[in-house]
């Protein structure tokens, strides 16, 4: 048996985890043959396959990226993308695709399925938004490097007596905003699931200089002021529909100096968050989910996707997967208010 493994959307640490995972108990108990798709799915439209082997992917468990490549492609909106795509599997005699990717990608594999295409899904993003998994790989590291910025942050700040807005990663869901606004002690957390009141922000933000401590702001890329404008430094689209997210933590730090007459000034993590070497907890998930997918395709079992619900790895129908995106809920958010301000 052939299987092809593609990663699809936006890197994320613990991506080269999965692949080698995948290969290795492909490789090793079931005598399974393996490709790579390069760049996602543009290598699955333009006949772009490597082979994979064990040792191709030795020594890229700690290695952030993809080995594979990856590009926010999507099929769909390709002339014949569908026929283009089963040309490609056969072509390659591909019996089988482990597709790892994010609510776009997952999106895209759940047609492809329904078309006759045999896949099994892995969920991975640092933003934490796929339907069906307590967490997704990437996440864990994005919190670390977004919380460890904070720290830093924190010292700068009290040195000048200045707000300082943090802009992290997050489009529809406030995941890690909350997680690393709270490990990191921030004033102010501002997520897309909650529009906030800039009054009420530059509010917390002067009780925070009353006391002569100086204000942190953590906002999530998607975030929305009460008005619902969401402010764009850019009006461009991907291929899948979605705007080039950044300019929120601008403008909010524009709008509290002006508002408190204390300087105000934005850090944009932006894709460092994405960027170096897996946090252990995602080599240990990723790993994980490469050996459940493997399972997968060894029994026949298509259209799903392998979630970890608890401590044990399921399996979900991909459409189930991938019919919502995952958000905070308000009750979590609320329970944090007490540090806010």
């Amino acid at each position: 048996m052939k299987v092809g493994v593609l990663t699809g959307g936006g890197d994320c640490p613990g991506l080269n985890a999965v692949i080698r995972s995948v290969v290795r108990k492909g490789v090793q108990q079931y005598g399974f043959e393996f490709v790579g798709l390069r760049d996602g799915w543009l290598g699955a439209l333009q006949g772009n396959v490597v082979p994979l082997d064990i040792s191709s992917v030795r020594g890229i468990l700690p290695r952030g990226g993809t080995i594979l490549g990856s590009s926010r492609t999507n099929p769909l909106k390709h002339e014949d993308g569908l026929r283009r795509i089963q040309e490609t599997l056969a072509a390659h005699e591909v019996d089988a695709l482990v597709v790892i990717g994010g609510e776009d990608t997952l999106g895209v594999a759940t047609e492809l399925s329904r078309q006759g295409i045999n896949l099994v899904g892995v969920p991975k993003t640092i933003d934490n938004d796929v339907s069906g998994t307590d967490v997704t790989f990437g996440f864990n590291t994005a919190v670390g490097i977004a919380t460890e910025a904070i720290d830093r942050l924190h010292t700068t700040a009290e040195s000048h007596m200045r707000t300082l807005v943090v802009e992290v990663m997050g489009r529809h869901s406030g995941w890690i905003a909350l997680h690393a606004g709270v490990a990191g002690g921030a004033n102010v957390i501002l997520i897309p699931e909650r529009p906030f009141d800039i009054d009420q922000v530059c509010e917390q933000v002067k009780s925070r200089f009353k006391i002569n401590y100086a204000p942190i702001v953590v906002v999530a890329e998607g975030a929305v002021p009460e008005e619902g404008r969401m402010i764009l430094k850019d009006q461009t689209l991907d291929e899948f529909g979605h705007v080039r997210l950044s300019g929120i933590g601008e403008w909010l730090a524009q709008e509290i100096a002006q508002r408190t007459g204390k300087d105000a000034r934005t850090t944009v993590l932006g894709h460092i968050q994405r960027g170096g070497t897996p946090s252990p907890f995602d080599r240990w998930l990723a790993t994980r989910f490469g050996l459940h997918a493997v399972d997968a395709v060894k029994d026949g079992d298509y259209g799903v996707m392998v979630a970890l619900q608890a401590t044990q790895i399921v399996r979900l129908p991909l459409a189930e997967a991938t019919a919502t995106t995952k958000k905070v809920d308000p009750s979590l958010y609320d329970e944090f208010e007490v540090f806010f301000g």
